[in-house]
C-alpha cells in the first residue's frame, strides 16, 4: 500500500494545524504518516510513496527546522526518491512565495515531481504581537488543507501519481 508522508514544522499552531487537517483528511485513502520536522529521518522519507511539507514562512524564507530537515536528509536520499509526488503548504503572514520558492528549489533537487501549487494560508500577522501569537486557523482555513491530503492519498492509492 503507498504511504503519504506529512511533514511540518510549526512554532505558533498554524503550519500544525494545517499538516493535521491533511492528516485526518488522508487517513481514509491510505496509510499516512504525520511527523514534525525534527523528528523526521532519511528513513522516514525513502518509506513513502509521496510527501506533503508543511512549514511557516519565517522572515521571508522557509523557516529554519524545516530547512535543517532538509539539509540533515537531502545528501543521504539523493538519487534515490527521484520522481515521487510532493504538495507544500506554507503559513504565512504575508505573501508566503519565497517559502514556497525555496522548498521547490529543494525538491527540484531531489527531482521530486511536484502535483500541484503551493497552497499558502495567509494569516495577515504583521506586528511582532501577531506573528508571536499561537495561531488558531478557522475550519474555512482549513478546508483546502483537508482537501489537498485527501488528494494526495487518494492519486497515491491510485497510482496517479
Amino acid at each position: 500500500m503507498p504511504a503519504l508522508l506529512i511533514i511540518y514544522h510549526s512554532r505558533t499552531g498554524g503550519s500544525r494545524q494545517m499538516a493535521e487537517a491533511a492528516y485526518e483528511a488522508a487517513r481514509s485513502e491510505t496509510e499516512v504518516h504525520l511527523l514534525p520536522a525534527q523528528s523526521t529521518e532519511p528513513s522516514d522519507l525513502l518509506a513513502a510513496s509521496g510527501y506533503i511539507f508543511c512549514a511557516p514562512e519565517n522572515l521571508a524564507s522557509l523557516s529554519g527546522m524545516m530547512k535543517e530537515m532538509f539539509d540533515r536528509c537531502y545528501y543521504p536520499l539523493l538519487g534515490q526518491i527521484e520522481g515521487r509526488p510532493y504538495a507544500q503548504m506554507i503559513c504565512a503572514g504575508s505573501d508566503g512565495e519565497n517559502a514556497a520558492r525555496q522548498l521547490a528549489r529543494i525538491a527540484t533537487g531531489w527531482r521530486l515531481r511536484e502535483v500541484q501549487p503551493a497552497l499558502i494560508l495567509c494569516t495577515h500577522a504583521q506586528t511582532p504581537e501577531q506573528i508571536l501569537a499561537k495561531k488558531h486557523l478557522t475550519e474555512t482555513d482549513l478546508a483546502p488543507c483537508r482537501d489537498l491530503g485527501q488528494a494526495m492519498a487518494a492519486g497515491l492509492q491510485m497510482g496517479v501519481f
